[in-house]
């Protein structure tokens, strides 16, 4: 019976660690199906295309090119390949200012016959409008549409989803600003943890430490939106007048911010591997000479060098993955950061703050999965480089 017993425990024990694994390879599967639907999306809007005159020899533009057309920082063709002529703008709004609605008809039903005459006759026209609108496409030169690629994501400068006619999904902001914020905020926390951690292990009474340690790790079970609060609150205007900006939410605010809730987590693993550390050793240490200090020194962290990486591993990847804490405080600008106290955006908020809004399975929602790529690769190399440290150390 016992046998028996020992066999179920076992098939069951199997059974969950297959399920679980499973599990996760599925979840990363189904994430990177998803992501990679990003790069067989259109660069034009679905639907809309880009008409110019005959004359027009201009063949192809990049997202960022169309974009600054259309905010009018380009205005002459020269400047994307084509002759020296003015660019002159055409979108479906404006079609009032150039043809009466007797000529558009009741339904606007010859609106694409109006369009179409106008784009024939004006040399320098770029027209954004609906492809159906377009009833002669022989008469008119069609921008080429191509697929997002690889560098227009990942070496682009900006990200504007919403932006017509060519949404932009340049990645370096975010990345930039999510490196940015949990660099600073590793910064801030693994000092104080690590010296609050060997105060607690080595120097602290055992009644001090005994109250300590629950207060630090009924920290660590504080909702993130709390923390925010507390970022919005108290960080937020005090680093505003201190530093004279404009705004407080800053990249700054939001490491600080990430700090204090990543140091419960490397205080308490930091804190238990040490005191893994064999009261041997330490004996063994202080009967050479070797004064207190010397002994966590040079005995204690080698010793405990393991526990201190993980816990490290930990908060980096509270701080990498935090997203409603930082929503809160670092402003929300998806712009490459110049400097700590600048807004930033970083990549949790991001899939955050639009997920909800993307149509599913659109350029949008391909683009945000693929974020959560790049996150997941960036906390995969976290903790293989700890890793790494971490055996060198042994």
């Amino acid at each position: 019976m016992r046998n028996v017993l020992e066999k179920i425990v076992a098939g069951v024990l199997t059974c969950s660690g297959f399920v679980t694994s499973l599990t996760i390879v599925l979840i990363v599967l189904f994430l990177f199906s998803e992501a990679l639907g990003l790069f067989g999306s259109k660069v034009i809007e679905e639907g809309y295309v880009l008409a110019l005159n005959q004359e027009n020899v201009v063949d192809e533009l990049s997202p960022r090119e169309i974009k600054d057309i259309f905010d009018e920082e380009i205005t002459n063709w020269r400047e994307v390949g084509g002759a020296d002529c003015p660019i002159h703008l055409f979108r479906l709004e404006d079609v009032k200012s150039y043809f009466t609605e007797e000529e558009l008809g009741a339904a606007y039903e010859n609106a694409g016959a109006c369009i179409t005459s106008l784009v024939e006759r004006t040399p320098g026209i770029i027209a954004f409008i609906p492809e159906q609108f377009v009833v002669h496409p022989d008469s008119v030169h069609l921008i080429k549409d191509n697929t997002i690629s690889v560098a227009d994501v990942f070496a682009g400068a900006e990200w504007f989803p919403t932006a017509t006619p060519a949404p932009q999904f340049g990645f370096l902001p975010l990345i930039t600003g999510t490196l940015w914020v949990s660099f600073f905020a590793i910064l801030f926390a693994l000092p104080f943890g690590l010296a609050v951690a060997i105060y607690m292990s080595e120097v602290a009474p055992h009644r001090v430490r005994n109250m300590l340690k629950p207060v630090i790790e009924l920290l660590s079970g504080i909702p993130s939106v709390v923390y925010g609060f507390f970022g919005l609150i108290v960080i937020v205007p005090f680093l505003q007048q201190t530093f004279d900006l404009p705004v407080g939410e800053s990249g700054l605010a939001g490491a600080l911010v990430l700090a204090i809730m990543a140091l419960p987590t490397i205080i308490t693993v930091t804190e238990d591997a040490m005191r893994n550390c064999p009261r041997a050793m330490r004996e063994a240490s202080l009967a050479l000479g070797a004064s207190q200090w010397q002994t966590i020194y040079k005995v204690v962290i080698p010793y405990s060098i393991s526990g201190i990486t993980s816990g490290v591993v930990l908060g980096i990847g509270r701080a990498v993955g935090e997203t409603m804490a930082v929503l809160m405080v670092t402003g929300n600008a998806a712009v490459i950061p110049h400097s700590i106290l600048e807004p930033l955006r970083t990549i949790p908020a991001t899939i955050a703050a639009e997920l909800g809004e993307a149509p599913a399975g659109g350029a949008h929602y391909g683009a945000l999965f693929m974020l959560g790529v790049v996150l997941f690769f960036i906390s995969l190399l976290i903790n293989f480089t700890v890793e790494a440290v971490s055996s060198k150390q042994k």
